[in-house]
């Protein structure tokens, strides 16, 4: 009777777990991935910006979103706002300072679902070496199906930092305003 009642915990415990979905780890796709900012100038008009494709990893739970997780970065040497002076300007010791601080870091600490493919996402923001957490809403873009039958999935990002908070005080308000304003697009891959 004992190897009948085993024998039976055996194949319901197989079954159990084999009905668990796993999370996929994707890798960010540098090249179809982006980082966009801008930034008020001069109390006028806006400066934009963007640095090279995010990389790092997401982890996607689609059967249950709440268990996505990011960890991504950017190199801060990658600045691009299309003016090599404006750009050795913000590589320079006064705002990121790319030498002492060569990349920017984003790791989730939570994931909330809020919709259909709506996440409010918390975690920790590393810029110009200073930590803090943040959250922001993020909104999963979509699905499919690359040229080598690779899946690629698309999250996408939209929120508000005050530079003042990573210490980057250089230029006053009036000329480089506080707030910035950042867009983060990323599209992973199956590992």
């Amino acid at each position: 009777m004992n190897r009948i009642a085993t024998a039976l915990a055996i194949i319901i415990s197989t079954l159990a777990l084999s009905t668990i979905v796993r999370a996929d780890d994707l890798k960010a796709d540098p090249v179809h991935s982006f980082v966009v900012f801008d930034v008020h100038h001069f109390n006028a008009g806006y400066v934009y910006g963007t640095f090279a494709g995010p990389m790092g990893t997401v982890t996607y739970d689609p059967s249950d979103l709440s268990k996505t997780a990011f960890d991504v970065s950017v190199n801060t040497d990658s600045i691009d706002t299309r003016n090599a002076n404006r750009d050795a300007d913000l590589k320079g010791a006064d705002f990121f300072d790319v030498k002492q601080f060569p990349t920017m870091t984003f790791k989730s600490t939570s994931v909330t679902k809020t919709g259909d493919a709506a996440l409010s996402v918390t975690g920790d923001l590393t810029v110009h070496g200073v930590t803090k957490s943040i959250t922001l809403p993020m909104e999963m873009t979509g699905s499919g199906q690359g040229m080598r039958g690779e899946t690629r999935t698309g999250f996408r990002g939209e929120f508000k930092i005050n530079r003042h908070d990573y210490q980057i005080d250089k230029d006053p308000d009036s000329a480089v305003g506080a707030e910035i304003h950042i867009v983060v697009a990323i599209e992973a891959v199956n590992q």
